[in-house]
């Protein structure tokens, strides 16, 4: 019997996200140019979230986010970013099944 392959986008676009226009609960603070941490963000958020602009500046569009923690570890000692949960009803709503 030959095994289904779910690829991980697929997965993903199962959940919703209510987002909470105008207050991001993700923000990358101000910086000259991005630190490893932040460079390392772009490669290993699951959702995307993190990408280099134009500018050679590290942004985020928190819309997508699943909470995973991922950048609040990598980034907890540098602090550089501001990470808070979202109000409540708003965020990531996971389907399972």
């Amino acid at each position: 019997m030959k095994a289904s392959v779910v690829r991980i986008e697929d997965k993903l676009y199962q959940n919703r996200y209510l987002v909470d226009a105008g207050r991001p609960h993700i923000k990358v603070r101000k910086h000259q140019s991005p630190s490893s941490s932040l460079l390392a963000l772009t490669l290993v958020c699951p959702a995307n979230c993190y990408e280099v602009n134009e500018d050679g500046q590290v942004e985020v569009t928190a819309d997508g986010c699943m909470e995973c923690g991922t950048c609040r570890v990598l980034c907890e000692e540098s602090g550089d970013i501001d990470w808070s949960y979202p109000r409540g009803g708003f965020g990531v709503l996971f389907k399972f099944g």
